[in-house]
C-alpha cells in the first residue's frame, strides 16, 4: 500500500471520529451528568424553540444541509450536545440534529403525548377538571417537585396539574422551579 493511500485512509478515520464526537449520545435521566462544552450547563437538558420556524441541520454549521424544518413555537427539545454556538437537540417526534443557539430559549415547555388528558385543579386524579388537553398541545411547566408524579403547568392562561407521564419535556423525577 502506498504512503499517500495510507494517509488518505487515516484522514477519513479522523474525519469519521470527529463527526461521531459531534453527535453526542443521549445520556441517562438528566439534567446532567455532563456539562456542555460551550455553556457549562447540564447536558442533557430541556430547552424550547424560540421561533415559529426552525431549521435543524445535519451538522453544527450553516454549511450543513437542513434535515428538518419545525413550525412549532415553544416546542420542547432535549439538548444532548454542544459545539460552539450550535446545540444538538432531540425533538419529541424523535427528530435530531443541530440548531443554532439563538433559536433556543430556556422556557420549560411541554407537549402532551398519548391521547386526551385532563388538566386538573390539584395534583391528584380526583381533582376537578380545568381543561382537556389533546395530543400535541404545548404549554409551560410552572413547577415540578423532585420525584413528584404531577407537575403544575399552564396552557393558554389556564393553570392546573398534569401527570408527568402525560407529557414530554421533563426528566423522570426532575425538580423544576
Amino acid at each position: 500500500m502506498r504512503a499517500s493511500s495510507r494517509l488518505a485512509r487515516l484522514g477519513l478515520v479522523v474525519v469519521a471520529l470527529a463527526l461521531g464526537a459531534w453527535h453526542a449520545p443521549k445520556v441517562g435521566p438528566g439534567p446532567g451528568p455532563g456539562k456542555g462544552s460551550a455553556t457549562g450547563w447540564p447536558v442533557p437538558r430541556f430547552e424550547s424553540f424560540r421561533s415559529r420556524e426552525i431549521y435543524m441541520r445535519a451538522g453544527p454549521g450553516f454549511q450543513y444541509p437542513i434535515i428538518w424544518v419545525y413550525h412549532r413555537l415553544d416546542l420542547p427539545v432535549e439538548v444532548t450536545g454542544e459545539f460552539n454556538v450550535w446545540r444538538h437537540v432531540v425533538a419529541p417526534d424523535g427528530g435530531d440534529g443541530w440548531v443554532h443557539e439563538a433559536l433556543l430559549h430556556g422556557l420549560r415547555s411541554f407537549i402532551v403525548i398519548g391521547g386526551r388528558h385532563t388538566l386538573r385543579a390539584g395534583p391528584h386524579k380526583d381533582a376537578a377538571p380545568v381543561a382537556y388537553l389533546d395530543k400535541g398541545v404545548i404549554g409551560v411547566i410552572r413547577r415540578c417537585k423532585a420525584g413528584a408524579a404531577w407537575c403544575q403547568v399552564e396552557v393558554d392562561h389556564r393553570a392546573g396539574w398534569l401527570r408527568r407521564d402525560q407529557f414530554w419535556g421533563s426528566f423522570a423525577g426532575e425538580a423544576i422551579k
